[in-house]
């Protein structure tokens, strides 16, 4: 990854005062891009989702005319702060960070040789911009600079928990084996072995290949999720153009890698990486069905890749990002739970409990249906009696 370098001499800069303002203007956006890529390379907390190729093609492909909201704060000319949102209506008008369901963790760049004059600059930036609207940032992860944002905020907030990420710190796969029981990490070996014998050869996609690449990721992953419930926005054409504009770009950049697993010359798998200073993370795979019935091991292939370029990039942590599906857990990974931070001015205070209560009544729905309905293992065992000759699942 590229060092936080900053344009000119420091000691003029810093002779200059903050200004706060609001950009509107989608093309003002689109040429922030070297200033918004160095101030996120001086933004220690930040992670992939913060860069600006994954949120102006985000933008490009999701955003609606007129709703774009960033918060800047500039050092003179030199770009120091800035928060991504943008304005809906419902359920009630909200400043929502840019990204939305598909982004994991949202976070404001602060550069953090700045930090203790931009982050109140920031927080009264949000303040003004959020006149008659609640602010409602989703997935902020433990240590976002967000955080302290928060904390200067001079009017009403609330905290509420959401998501869970797994995260493993950056180390090659021999070392992860020894987080894992011993049992458990003689079984993985032999699936590392296994993926040797086959010879999977990987691949790494250039800029010009990513369309294809993206093409074929996309069809693979819907393969492997044919009829066992894969997200539907992944089979939307406004994603695949989203991911292939970002990934291209970040590829560029030295902030994805998209990898290509070729079997006897033929793709069975591909994986998007997504990296920051500090963090790597796979963002998204497909994987050809055919690989079950071969045993081969999907996740140790991924993470086993994942791992080592997260060493060779020298970020600090692997993320396994949001959920908390069994497979990741073998490895035995740290659980971070994001937050989500409610913020409005004083005046709206009744604005804000309201919003806050749908949002507990909504939370009270989902879990009574979580306890209503059969889980996926609860399925399996009622079918197994069902062909044993019990009652009909």
């Amino acid at each position: 990854m590229t060092v936080c370098t900053s344009p000119g001499p420091r000691v003029a800069a810093d002779a200059a005062p903050l200004t706060v303002t609001l950009c509107r203007d989608p093309r003002g956006f689109a040429a922030l891009e070297a200033q918004w890529n160095r101030l996120q390379r001086c933004s220690t907390a930040a992670t992939p989702f913060q860069s600006h190729a994954w949120l102006h093609s985000w933008w490009l492909s999701y955003g609606r005319e007129g709703r774009l909201r960033l918060v800047l704060v500039r050092r003179g000319e030199r770009l120091v702060g800035a928060a991504a949102l943008m304005l809906v209506h419902r359920p009630l008008p909200l400043l929502v960070p840019l990204g939305g369901p598909i982004t994991d963790y949202f976070d404001v760049l602060v550069d953090a040789a700045e930090a203790a004059a931009v982050v109140p600059a920031l927080a009264r930036g949000l303040y003004r911009a959020a006149r008659s609207t609640v602010i409602d940032l989703r997935e902020v992860r433990p240590g976002a600079a967000a955080e302290r944002v928060v904390q200067a905020w001079p009017g009403e907030r609330r905290q509420l928990t959401d998501s869970a990420c797994l995260e493993l710190p950056a180390l090659d796969f021999d070392q992860l084996l020894t987080r894992m029981p011993t049992s458990n990490a003689q079984r993985t070996r032999a699936k590392a072995r296994k993926l040797d014998a086959l010879g999977i050869v990987e691949r790494q996609i250039a800029p010009e290949e990513v369309p294809r690449a993206v093409a074929n990721l996309l069809r693979l992953h819907e393969l492997q999720w044919r009829g066992r419930g894969v997200t539907p926005e992944h089979l939307r054409p406004r994603f695949a153009e989203h991911l292939t504009r970002a990934t291209r770009r970040m590829i560029r950049k030295g902030e994805a890698n998209l990898t290509e697993f070729r079997l006897d010359g033929r793709v069975v798998a591909a994986n998007v990486t997504l990296l920051s200073t500090g963090i790597s993370g796979g963002y998204l795979y497909g994987a050809d069905p055919e690989l079950r019935s071969r045993k081969v091991d999907v996740a140790t292939m991924l993470l086993r890749h994942d791992a080592r370029r997260a060493v060779e990039g020298g970020q600090a942590a692997l993320s396994l990002l949001r959920g908390t599906e069994p497979y990741k857990n073998h490895w035995r990974p740290e659980t971070k739970v994001n937050q989500r931070y409610l913020l409005a001015r004083g005046t709206l205070a009744p604005m804000l409990r309201l919003y806050e209560s749908q949002l507990a009544g909504r939370e009270r729905a989902a879990d009574a249906l979580r306890e209503t309905l059969p889980t996926a293992r609860d399925w399996r065992a009622r079918l197994k009696n069902w062909r044993a000759g019990g009652a009909r699942p």
